[in-house]
């Protein structure tokens, strides 16, 4: 992970190669891609736009460089798009910045640690699944609530419950573009006809397994799962994701009294 840092680091004023990440982890970029996510809690096209936006910070303080030449060093195609980015993450505009006495942000580099692990248990169960259907509202958004957000604002949700008797409870992560944006499905199980206006997907026969984020929501516990999972339990366990999208099921989500319940269910394979 910090050798994936270093190449950023060196071409955060070039281009950064999805290729040559994929090379440096191993694996297939959108995997890694979606496993930084969950690993730092945001998206990695997120933590280069900061650090390039804080460089660009320094430059602007720093060199008598033109705002466009700084601009488009970091990839931006116009001083205007540059300045709209600027403004979002720092609060002021380029042109303030070099007028002097303004507050600006500053977003270190990522580095990672190596800490004992393993020492707390984690509970799982391992299912075999016949194929099944769910329907729902299926939306790419900058990050997987935005299509939460969606249904509870647009009626989707009491057309849901309307329909089946109950609101959405499945969060299909289908994963994550180039963009850092997140494919994602509002849904429940269905085994009924074809319904218009609602989305579908078909599982086919899998194996998976399933565990259990059980305590408070502002204490992340559903994030603390899923990192655990992906740095403890996968890569000591003898199963691998499929590629199939995995399934968060929300058992209870009760954000006046703080807590939830949600069950994480991902389809593997042996590795």
């Amino acid at each position: 992970m910090n050798c994936i840092i270093d190449y950023i680091e060196e071409h955060l004023r070039s281009e950064i190669d999805e290729n040559e990440i994929s090379n440096i982890m191993a694996c297939p970029f959108s995997v890694f891609q979606s496993s930084f996510t969950q690993i730092t809690g945001i998206s990695l096209s997120e933590y280069i736009r900061r650090r390039k936006l804080t460089l660009g910070a320094y430059d602007l303080q720093n060199t008598d460089e033109k705002v466009i030449d700084i601009a488009m060093k970091y990839g931006y195609q116009s001083a205007d798009a540059f300045r709209v980015a600027f403004k979002r993450l720092h609060g002021v505009t380029p042109s303030e910045v070099r007028e002097g006495g303004v507050t600006l942000t500053f977003y270190c580099r990522l580095n990672f640690e190596m800490n004992i692990r393993g020492i707390d248990k984690m509970d799982y169960t391992l299912l075999e699944r016949e194929p099944f259907e769910v329907i729902g509202i299926r939306r790419t958004t900058p990050y997987g609530a935005g299509t939460w957000a969606i249904v509870k604002s647009d009626g989707s949700n009491e057309k849901m419950k309307e329909l089946s008797g109950k609101f959405f409870d499945l969060g299909l992560c289908f994963g994550f573009h180039s963009d850092g944006s997140n494919d994602y499905m509002c849904a429940i199980e269905w085994s009924g006809e074809e319904v218009r206006d609602f989305d579908s997907y078909e599982y086919p026969k899998a194996t998976w397994l399933r565990f259990e984020a059980k305590g408070t929501i502002s204490g992340q516990v559903l994030n603390h799962v899923w990192h655990r999972i992906n740095n403890e339990f996968l890569p000591q366990s003898k199963y691998q994701k499929c590629g199939l999208p995995t399934i968060e099921k929300f058992i209870v989500w009760d954000e006046a009294s703080d807590q939830c319940n949600v069950e994480i269910w991902i389809p593997v394979s042996l590795k």
